[in-house]
């Protein structure tokens, strides 16, 4: 390995970069396979992960040279037909220490718009293991990845930074009951039966919820979703003709482009008798139209906003986010020394397999 080699990072997140521009850098579909494969290609690039959420695109590469990454920045632009000078606008990027200790608070949920979050550990281990399929990892990102977990997982046993509502599903709900009270009542329909619809509606019905409804693009997996919760099924093609008989929509579908149409809506609304309606958009790309929120009556809260609806829950564990950042810094130092000795010559054969839970 050339002495120039180092570990990068390159991406976007939601700390710097608004929802309407992160839903066009997302790697939606088959973009994430396009990328990767020409990323496999790229001279000079000796490792890489992909990490790509509903709140960050992120590439973890062992380059030669900061030219193999700025290459590595524009294959991704062209795939996304994104203009490389305006992604440079929004772009992260960090080398050698700093991007170690960006993984960490990455895995750990330091990083994350809900404070805390567990979600992303298992999502960063995911990444992982498809570079590591895909044979894109090698020493060094086997080295750091498993240290990432390691220190995500002494974050959470030595701090408390994943107590209280931290999650989406959570936050979602909370902000339901806000608005409804008891929720007994609330006819809720569910976009989307994945993880993250699942876990959501299991928290509504935590608060009481009865009335929910799932709805996917897959009825099959509507079905099998809705005879675990004790809930219904409805076809997909179905959901905006009956838009009118819910009050609460969650959405957290993989659909390339917006579910939930103005023209839709609009016309559900004509039907509720000055009821409102209310969309809590979790997906990315979103699945609501951003024109429904202009409609009287229609409420849209999506990802960005339900993290300024936690921000005071983050404020209140601020303590244990400087004690947890500390550990991490440690860590990070640690495994930095390591690596940056070895990354002029070969590092020893590292264990291959993702670190458990």
């Amino acid at each position: 390995m050339s002495a120039a080699a180092s570990l990068f990072i390159f991406g976007a997140t939601h700390q710097r970069t608004p929802i309407a521009v992160r839903e066009k850098l997302a790697l939606a579909g088959g973009a994430a396979d396009a990328v990767r494969a020409a990323l496999k290609g790229l001279a000079g690039l000796r490792e890489f992960v992909v990490l790509n959420t509903c709140n960050r695109v992120e590439f973890y590469l062992v380059a030669e040279s900061v030219e193999t990454v700025a290459e590595a920045e524009r294959i991704y632009c062209a795939q996304q037909r994104f203009a490389v000078a305006e992604f440079a606008q929004f772009r992260l990027a960090l080398q050698g220490r700093a991007a170690a200790l960006h993984l960490f608070e990455v895995a750990s949920g330091l990083d994350s718009q809900m404070l805390g979050e567990t979600e992303i550990f298992g999502q960063v281990k995911d990444a992982y293991a498809a570079a590591q399929a895909a044979g894109s990892t090698g020493a060094v990102l086997n080295r750091v990845f498993q240290k990432a977990f390691q220190a995500a997982k002494h974050v959470r046993t030595q701090t408390a930074i994943t107590e209280g509502q931290i999650s989406v599903a959570n936050v979602a709900v909370d902000l339901a009951v806000n608005i409804f009270g008891e929720l007994a009542a609330t006819r809720i329909l569910l976009l989307g039966a994945g993880e993250i619809g699942e876990k959501t509606a299991k928290a509504f019905q935590s608060r009481g919820a009865a009335a929910l409804t799932v709805a996917s693009r897959s009825f099959d997996k509507a079905q099998e979703l809705a005879t675990t919760l004790g809930a219904a099924a409805l076809p997909f093609a179905e959901r905006e003709a009956r838009l009118g008989e819910f009050d609460v929509v969650v959405c957290c579908t993989a659909a390339p482009e917006a579910v939930i149409s103005a023209a839709g809506t609009a016309a559900a609304l004509r039907h509720r008798t000055a009821r409102p309606l209310f969309f809590i958009d979790l997906a990315l790309p979103r699945d609501v139209d951003a024109a429904v929120a202009t409609l009287e009556n229609a409420y849209v809260y999506n990802l960005d906003d339900l993290a300024r609806i936690a921000e005071e829950n983050r404020r209140a564990r601020e303590a244990e986010v400087v004690r947890a950042r500390a550990l991490l810094e440690e860590r990070a130092e640690t495994l930095w020394r390591t690596v940056a000795e070895r990354l002029g010559g070969e590092l020893p054969e590292a264990q291959t397999g993702a670190a458990e839970a």
